[in-house]
């Protein structure tokens, strides 16, 4: 016989169900925000403060970053082609792991079909090529290996070097977040604004892809994934997951170059526990109190830079398993509130540099929203930094963003563009 539950039974099972909504709420917590990490000639990383990721048995943050801060020369692997010697060559403003001012150089050719193809580089006389890959390298260890973009590759950009604090977060983020901020642009925008998230393969997971979030392109989902290739690339260090130099021509080391430490861990392993421990970027909070900025902010959103720069996304809880089983989200990363004003996709914002990249032929013209935690940093703006203030960065904008920059150029009178622009320069 069935026993028949009574009103009293019914609201204990909702109160229940409330209770455990607002225990999960409560678990929510703002990420750690700071410039924490300063580079220092003396004992590197001693003074840095991390977002309390737990290290690697023996493994310190200090260690971490001293190795994201080491630099490499001809006997220990660097080049034959690379654009630096050490990470933070290209990652330190204000603070190791932020952006910079270099930029590098990609390029290829489109096909008879209009397809992007990589580009084929002559090196050593034309007795060597490069190919495979869109970077073209600014340096070299001998001229032989030097790299020279000929006229048949006339698709060319330069691209600015990312800021990769707080990317520990974001590497957080669930897949369906992403997905989901997409769907909602679609529709709130009804199909203006679309932003395009891609799949992309997992060096440290064979066979296994995550939707991309970092370089200009999503080209990368992992943190482990982005410090190999940039290892590979940017300073021509070989490793476990990108074992073959762009050539071998000069070179004199054995592949791969980048061998685990007396804890088990390579460079890379470090350089991806280094960003993930990093905090995120701080505002100005005595410029985002101000009555201008406040009303700038209402402004940002009011035109619709909002829809792209997404002001807030909270990180998958503790204990999520991601990079097809690589990695597990630690307490410091989980369940986090973040204010990237960004949304790491890729949109057409009129700007696209011609290169494809990880994703489709349809990203050629795209590019991923920048985004804007640490803006007040820079100088220049934009994927190029051809934009030298941030008013030129808006106006700058077209294809899926026209609208929005028709609404700055046209809708704000000078008083509010500037304050919009206070409110940014508060990130």
């Amino acid at each position: 016989m069935t026993q028949k539950r009574g009103p009293y039974v019914f609201a204990f099972a909702f109160l229940a169900v409330l209770a455990l909504a607002a225990i999960a709420q409560q678990s929510l917590s703002e990420a750690p925000a700071a410039f924490a990490t300063p580079t220092l000639s003396q004992n590197p990383g001693s003074q840095s403060v991390s977002n309390g990721i737990t290290e690697p048995a023996g493994d310190t943050y200090a260690l971490d970053q001293a190795t994201f801060e080491k630099r490499h020369g001809v006997d220990d692997g660097l080049g034959p082609v690379f654009n630096a010697t050490a990470c933070v060559d290209c990652h330190q403003n204000p603070v190791t792991g932020g952006p910079s001012q270099i930029t590098e150089i990609r390029a290829g050719h489109l096909d008879a079909n209009g397809n992007f193809v990589n580009p084929t580089i002559p090196i050593n006389d034309g007795g060597s090529t490069i190919a495979g890959r869109s970077i073209v390298d600014d340096r070299a260890i001998c001229p032989e290996a030097h790299e020279q973009v000929p006229d048949t590759e006339n698709v060319r950009a330069l691209r600015a070097v990312l800021n990769t604090l707080g990317d520990g977060f974001v590497e957080a983020i669930d897949d369906n977040t992403l997905l989901t901020i997409a769907a909602n642009q679609a529709q709130s925008t009804h199909g203006r604004i679309h932003g395009e998230p891609v799949q992309v393969n997992l060096f440290e997971a064979s066979g296994q892809k995550r939707v991309g979030r970092f370089g200009w392109k999503d080209q990368h989902a992992s943190l482990l994934s982005f410090s190999a290739d940039a290892y590979l690339n940017e300073i021509g260090i070989t490793s476990r997951l990108r074992p073959t130099d762009a050539t071998t021509v000069c070179k004199t080391t054995t592949d791969p170059e980048d061998q685990p430490d007396a804890l088990g861990l390579a460079d890379i392993d470090h350089f991806a526990q280094f960003m993930r421990g990093t905090q995120v970027p701080p505002r100005d909070a005595v410029l985002a109190a101000t009555p201008d900025a406040q009303a700038g902010q209402s402004l940002f959103a009011e035109i619709g830079c909002a829809t792209c720069h997404v002001a807030t996304i909270t990180t998958a809880p503790p204990g999520t398993v991601v990079n097809g089983g690589a990695f597990v989200i630690p307490d410091a990363l989980g369940n986090k509130i973040i204010h990237p004003y960004g949304d790491f996709l890729l949109h057409d914002v009129g700007t696209g540099d011609g290169i494809v990249q990880g994703g489709p032929p349809d990203t050629i013209t795209k590019l991923r929203t920048a985004p804007l935690w640490g803006l007040r940093t820079k100088t220049r703006f934009m994927h190029d930094l051809k934009s030298e203030s941030l008013a030129d960065a808006i106006r700058r904008h077209r294809g899926e963003a026209h609208e929005t920059s028709e609404r700055f150029r046209e809708d704000l009178s000078p008083g509010q563009q500037q304050q919009l622009i206070t409110f940014l320069n508060s990130l």
